[in-house]
């Protein structure tokens, strides 16, 4: 695994993009605070720029130093959620501004997956993640789902866990600063 993550990190510094094993399903990746690695996820999975993507990072910590302010009943949410959830934030910070939604909002979750922790400690930065598709297509649940475009279309494939299926996507919560809470996916 060590071997993997040092490969991984030094193509996501170079301005790359990965294909990697999340908490979820296999993901394509890259540095969320790059805007010319953001825009070629959207190239790559053909993807309109004003689709969000989610981020993931690490830890609670890390969550605080790229959301300006973080609603009190996000940290209760993520605490006693059964399976990963990715909350969508108001007025995000530090990353690149193309990875923002038009409402200036940002996915964010906070990965539990042992390899994606060490991989974002590590890098130090949010990473990126999106479905390991072209736009519009079934999302893959397993490695050898994915298609050879987007294994060809990126920078770096980590070969950690591909004979595991992988679960689903994410649960996904929109919180606003005035305490909404809008269920976006269950």
């Amino acid at each position: 695994m060590k071997t993997e993550i040092e490969n991984a990190i030094a193509t996501l510094k170079r301005g790359g993009l990965i294909l990697y094993p999340t908490d979820t399903v296999w993901g394509i990746g890259c540095d969320a605070t790059n805007a010319d690695a953001i825009d070629k996820i959207y190239a790559l999975k053909k993807r309109a720029e004003n689709k969000a993507m989610v981020c993931l990072v690490h830890d609670f910590k890390m969550l605080n130093e790229f959301v300006e302010e973080i609603p009190e009943v996000a940290y209760d949410i993520l605490r006693y959620a059964v399976k990963p959830t990715t909350v969508i934030y108001d007025d995000p910070i530090r990353v690149a501004t193309n990875i923002i939604a038009e409402d200036n909002s940002l996915a964010i979750r906070v990965v539990k997956d042992d390899f994606c922790k060490k991989l974002i400690r590590k890098f130090r930065k949010p990473i990126v993640s999106t479905s390991a598709n072209i736009s519009g297509k079934t999302t893959p649940l397993s490695f050898a789902e994915i298609s050879d475009e987007i294994k060809n279309g990126v920078d770096y494939v980590v070969n950690y866990n591909q004979k595991e299926k992988r679960g689903t996507p994410s649960a996904i919560i929109k919180l606003t600063l005035d305490g909404m809470v809008k269920v976006i996916r269950e």
